[in-house]
């Protein structure tokens, strides 16, 4: 429904509905839902295709479950969510987001990777359309003075601040704490963004431990043993990785062959050792790699519901953050749409400009965005992958397992 024909006779209806709606069991809720006409067309950008399309796919999987898990909660509202690829390509994020408005999308949601989705930006900036960023970090998406666009994720100065945090946290429930490290990054536009905020913020923080190097590389690089060696010459005891996912599985599989144990494998903020992908192929050698990101929040109902039909609908993939904070972004475009009860791009800003949402999936406090459309509540983890499973292990309030740090040698017998 539009603002455009939205009368008191349709409001009285729909009020009704909604009733009706809440009162029903569940698999009448499911059938309303399924059978209603959609309140709001979402356009979902991602790259399913491409270098990133396996973290791309895994972001989608978080969405195509919502209006399941919308019925879950008793929200009376569902949503029409169009896919489209922007194949790992800032261009094509560009052209598919004038697509997807061509088309009639209310609100665009997206897209991952932040050069990608700083081109989607500047396109709803130009026409007016709301976007709310599920995953990309780099600080100039919310430091452009934008009118049309939110972000549901920490920006990199936000990741690293609550990654050296828990590094300190780890050093302290371990009792073991290295001296130095060396920090190995992708060079795009989200690597250069954390080289840079790491840099800046290093010295602020108090670190125990000497930051001895920084080495850079391609993302779409294929051979990491150069850079590697330079790690491994350098001594130091930590890695603190910032990758995506196939490099991550390079670089991992690099250190096992030129036998590089380190004390620990630390990602301060990035993907790519979480990755289900990651898991699989580096078996025991992927085990107690550590990353320090925003997680799913296991005390929350909302969570427990997207992943029963997560597994329900995918029982052979993996939610993580990125499904996690995908359906947190069509949690949002719902919310709007219930608040707004309107299709109008400008009361639909409004709403996500007010919007306050107590009850959502990823640990932290209440989505909600400040005057530059940031939501600065999302709180980091630590998250470790034991039996082949990212686990929390930090904060211990929130933790399903026992830190284990130092990480054991490659040919531990506790790896298996």
């Amino acid at each position: 429904m539009t603002g455009r024909n939205f009368t008191r006779r349709r409001l009285g209806q729909t009020t009704l509905a909604g009733a009706a709606l809440l009162g029903a069991p569940l698999p009448l809720r499911e059938a309303f839902a399924q059978g209603a006409p959609a309140n709001l067309k979402v356009g979902l950008l991602l790259p399913t295709s491409g270098l990133q399309a396996q973290i791309g796919q895994a972001c989608k999987r978080g969405a195509d479950v919502a209006n399941e898990v919308f019925a879950d909660m008793k929200l009376p509202v569902k949503l029409d969510i169009v896919n489209y690829d922007t194949e790992t390509k800032p261009d094509v994020a560009r052209t598919q987001a004038e697509k997807a408005i061509d088309a009639g999308c209310h609100i665009l949601v997206g897209a991952f990777d932040s050069g990608q989705t700083i081109a989607i930006a500047q396109v709803c900036e130009q026409r007016g359309v709301p976007l709310v960023v599920n995953i990309a970090a780099a600080p100039q998406i919310t430091e452009q003075g934008y009118k049309f666009v939110v972000r549901n994720f920490p920006t990199a100065p936000m990741l690293i601040t609550g990654a050296l945090a828990l590094h300190k946290e780890i050093f302290k429930v371990s009792g073991k704490t290295p001296k130095t490290a060396v920090l190995m990054s992708v060079n795009d536009t989200f690597g250069t963004a954390m080289i840079n905020g790491i840099k800046a913020l290093f010295p602020k923080l108090d670190m125990p431990y000497e930051l001895v190097d920084t080495i850079s590389y391609d993302v779409a690089a294929k051979d990491l043993s150069v850079e590697v060696a330079k790690a491994k010459a350098t001594k130091a005891e930590l890695l603190l990785p910032v990758s995506r996912l196939n490099d991550a599985k390079l670089l991992v599989q690099e250190m096992v062959k030129q036998r590089w144990e380190p004390m620990g494998v630390l990602n301060p903020g990035a993907p790519g050792l979480y990755e289900q992908d990651f898991l699989k192929t580096m078996g025991k050698y992927g085990e107690y790699m550590i990353s320090n990101v925003p997680w799913l929040d296991p005390k929350s109902a909302m969570t427990a519901s997207l992943e029963k039909r997560h597994a329900a609908k995918y029982p052979n993939d993996q939610l993580d953050l990125n499904g996690g904070f995908t359906f947190e972004g069509i949690l949002i475009a719902a919310q709007a749409w219930l608040a707004a009860k309107s299709t109008k791009p400008g009361d639909l800003m409004e709403a996500l400009r007010k919007i306050k949402i107590d009850q959502h999936v990823m640990v932290g406090g209440p989505i909600q965005f400040d005057a530059k459309g940031q939501n600065v509540n999302i709180k980091a983890t630590a998250v470790e992958n034991l039996k082949r499973k990212p686990t929390v292990v930090l904060p211990l309030e929130s933790a399903a397992a026992p830190l284990v740090f130092p990480m054991p040698p490659w040919n531990d017998k506790r790896r298996t």
